[in-house]
């Protein structure tokens, strides 16, 4: 578990540091993994299935190292556009960023719906407040 989380904070600190500022990139990163921490914990807590929390945490790191990774590609390729003077370059990160999102959602709804038999829905619904709570606010405290 620590090794994934260890992958997450170096490829989420390369990635972060290649669209902003290291600093910035670096402390929203460490954000999302406090907001990851507590909001697999409180989960967990809530449906009392503590027994679950290395497992759940370990899968739900390994789907956001891999997702991470394609993240890095991405900005590479998008890094060769920008180069290459690629003509439609902004829609084309705009592109592989939504799949990227969209991909994330779908294997953490899988993870909850396998770990914790939620149902389709609520796996869904839980993945997308998950996404939310880890991207969403370490990214608006930063703006603030």
């Amino acid at each position: 578990m620590w090794k994934a989380v260890a992958f997450y904070l170096v490829s989420g600190i390369i990635v972060e540091s290649l669209i902003a500022d290291p600093a910035d990139g670096t402390l929203e990163v460490l954000l999302r993994t406090v907001m990851a921490f507590s909001t697999i914990i409180t989960l967990l807590l809530i449906m009392r299935k503590w027994d679950y929390f290395g497992q759940l945490f370990t899968a739900i790191f390994i789907c956001e190292n891999f997702i991470m990774t394609l993240a890095i590609g991405a900005e590479a390729l998008d890094l060769v556009m920008v180069m290459e003077h690629y003509e439609n370059r902004e829609e084309v990160s705009i592109g592989l960023a939504a799949f990227l999102v969209v991909w994330y959602i779908s294997i953490v709804s899988y993870i909850f719906r396998q770990m914790l038999s939620f149902k389709m829905s609520s796996s869904i619904v839980t993945a997308f407040s998950y996404f939310v709570l880890t991207y969403g606010l370490p990214m608006l405290f930063m703006d603030i």
